[in-house]
C-alpha cells in the first residue's frame, strides 16, 4: 500500500478559513482544500501540504479541479519555499483553473513575486525542478510526454527547502478544492556531462512586469524583431532568418536568397517594407550588410567593405547605421559608422581607440544610442546623426550593451553584464540583467534576470505601441524531459 510522501501540512499566512487535505492511497492521490486571498505579491495566505528535502529534485503531478464555479484564478500549485512564513522566498509551477499556467517565484522574503507565464492553457500535468540554484517547469497534455514550459529562474534557496503542494481559493471566503493524483517527488542524479542549449522567446510587458512564453525549443535562436505591425516576431535561427506569430506557433522561413550564414543583427525600415541583415560573405568569410524586401527576396549588398554588423535604421529609412572596423579587424577597434539606404559612401560617427557598437536611432530621429567602452567599463552613449554631440547616459558598475529606444521616446531598454565578464564581450551563455532607463528621468530599474548574452536582445525588438518587448533567454539542460 503506498503512504503519504508528505510530512506535514499548514496554512500560510492568514486565510480566514482553515484548509485541510485527505491522502487516497488505492488512487495515490491528495485532495486538498486551502483558502487564502492570494500567492503573489509580497505575501502568501494558502494551504500547504509538505515536506523537506536537500539537493537537487523535481516535483510532478496531474491537476484538476474537482468544483464548479470559484474564482476563475484560484490556484493549485507545485511548492518549493525557504520557509513557512507567509513572505519567504518560493518558486512555484502554479496552474490557474482558467488554465494560466505559469512560474512563479518571490527572490527573497518580502520581495514582489515574478512570473514566466507558458504558452499552453490547462495543461493536465506540471511538473518543476530544481537543479543547483536553477528552477523551471514542464508541462503536458492528457496521454502526452512533459515539455520545458521555456524560461527559469535562479533562486539561491538554503537547504533543507519545503516542497510539496498548494492551494488557494483567492476569494478568502470560501475553500477551493484542487487534487494532484500521480505525485512523484524524486531525487536527480548527477547532471550529464553535456547540456543541450534550450532557448526560450519571449516578451515583456513593461507596464506589469509580465513575461510571457512565445515558444522554446532545443535550438539554438536569437535576437528578435517585433513586427510593425504588431503580429509577428523575427528571429535569427540557425544562421537563417524566420517570422513566427507574437501569440505563438511555428517558425516560417523568410527567403534571404543566397545567404546562409547570417549573423544575429537584422533590422526592420520603418515602415516596415524592408529588412536588412548581416550575413557572413562566401568569399571570405566577413560579415556584410545586405537589405531584402520583408517578405523575402533577392539581397542588396549595402557595405561593399568587411566586417561589418548592422544594428540601426533611421527613422525616414535613409540611413542604415552599423559598428565595423576598417583600419584592422582587432575586436576593440570597431566603430560606429553610417550608409545611404540608396547606396554611396560610408560615415564614420566615432574614432575612440575602444570599441563603439550597437548604434540604433531614437524614434524621433535626433540622436544615435551605441555603447563604448571609453570610460573604465562598457556603457550606453549617444551623440547626433552626424557623429556630433557624444555624451554619455549611463554611469553604473555593470557593462551595458545594445540599447533600444521605445517607439514613443520615453524608455530605453538594455542588456547588463557584471563586472566579472569582460567589457568588450558580449558572450553567449551568462547571468545578465535585462534593465530599463526612463530617458526623462534617468533612473534605471532591473526588469529580469535571465541566463543569456549575445543574441538576447541586440536588435531593435519593442511592440509598436511600447508597451512589449521580446528578447530570447536560455537554459543549458542537463537532464532530458
Amino acid at each position: 500500500m503506498s503512504r503519504s510522501i508528505f510530512d506535514s501540512e499548514t496554512d500560510v499566512g492568514d486565510p480566514i478559513l482553515a484548509g485541510s487535505s485527505s491522502y487516497d492511497p488505492g488512487s495515490d492521490a491528495y485532495a486538498i482544500k486551502g483558502g487564502g486571498e492570494n500567492m503573489w505579491g509580497v505575501r502568501d495566505s494558502f494551504h500547504f501540504v509538505w515536506t523537506r528535502r536537500s539537493g537537487d529534485f523535481s516535483l510532478t503531478a496531474d491537476i484538476t479541479f474537482p468544483g464548479v464555479g470559484g474564482h476563475p484564478d484560484r490556484k493549485a500549485c507545485l511548492l518549493v519555499r525557504s520557509s513557512l512564513d507567509a513572505d519567504s522566498a518560493y518558486v512555484d509551477a502554479a496552474l490557474h483553473a482558467a488554465g494560466l499556467t505559469s512560474l512563479q517565484w518571490r527572490e527573497n522574503a518580502g520581495a514582489n513575486t515574478e512570473q514566466i507565464v507558458a504558452n499552453v492553457s490547462s495543461p493536465a500535468t506540471l511538473r518543476i525542478t530544481r537543479r543547483g540554484d536553477v528552477f523551471w517547469m514542464s508541462w503536458a497534455k492528457r496521454g502526452r510526454s512533459l515539455r520545458p514550459a521555456g524560461g527559469s529562474v535562479k533562486l539561491r534557496l538554503p537547504d533543507p527547502v519545503y516542497v510539496g503542494l498548494g492551494v488557494c481559493s483567492i476569494d478568502d471566503r470560501v475553500l477551493e478544492e484542487a487534487v494532484f493524483s500521480n505525485v512523484r517527488l524524486e531525487t536527480l542524479g548527477p547532471p550529464a556531462a553535456t547540456a543541450r542549449l534550450e532557448s526560450t522567446l519571449e516578451t515583456m510587458d513593461v507596464v506589469h512586469g509580465l513575461r510571457r512564453v512565445v515558444y522554446t525549443g532545443f535550438e539554438h535562436f536569437e535576437a528578435p524583431n517585433w513586427s510593425r505591425d504588431g503580429r509577428e516576431l523575427i528571429v535569427n535561427k540557425e544562421g537563417f532568418i524566420y517570422r513566427i506569430p507574437v501569440g505563438g506557433g511555428e517558425f516560417e522561413p523568410i527567403d534571404i536568397g543566397p545567404l546562409t550564414e547570417c549573423n544575429n543583427d537584422h533590422v526592420l525600415s520603418s515602415d516596415g517594407a524592408w529588412l536588412a541583415i548581416s550575413a557572413r560573405a562566401e568569399q571570405d568569410q566577413k560579415s556584410r550588410v545586405y537589405v531584402i524586401p520583408a517578405s523575402g527576396g533577392v539581397p542588396r549588398l549595402i557595405t561593399p567593405l568587411a566586417p561589418s554588423y548592422l544594428h540601426g535604421w533611421s527613422p525616414d529609412g535613409a540611413t542604415l547605421v552599423y559598428c565595423a572596423a576598417r583600419e584592422c579587424t582587432n575586436y576593440s577597434t570597431y566603430d560606429v559608422y553610417s550608409v545611404p539606404f540608396a547606396g554611396g559612401s560610408e560615415q564614420r560617427l566615432t574614432s575612440s581607440p575602444q570599441l563603439n557598437d550597437g548604434p540604433e536611432y531614437s524614434p524621433d530621429g535626433q540622436w544615435i544610442y551605441f555603447n563604448s567602452e571609453r570610460t573604465d567599463r562598457m556603457q550606453i552613449w549617444r551623440m547626433r546623426p552626424d557623429g556630433t554631440g557624444q555624451q554619455q547616459v549611463t554611469f553604473d558598475r555593470y557593462n551595458n550593451w545594445f540599447a533600444h529606444p521605445s517607439p514613443d521616446g520615453k524608455l530605453l531598454v538594455f542588456i547588463s553584464y557584471g563586472g566579472d565578464v569582460e567589457k568588450y564581450l558580449h558572450s553567449a551563455n551568462q547571468d545578465v540583467l535585462l534593465r530599463m532607463m526612463h530617458l526623462r528621468r534617468r533612473d534605471v530599474q532591473t526588469l529580469a534576470r535571465i541566463f543569456g548574452g549575445q543574441g538576447t536582445i541586440n536588435v531593435p525588438s519593442w511592440s509598436p505601441d511600447s508597451q512589449k518587448f521580446a528578447y530570447v533567454s536560455y537554459r543549458l539542460a542537463y537532464d532530458p524531459e
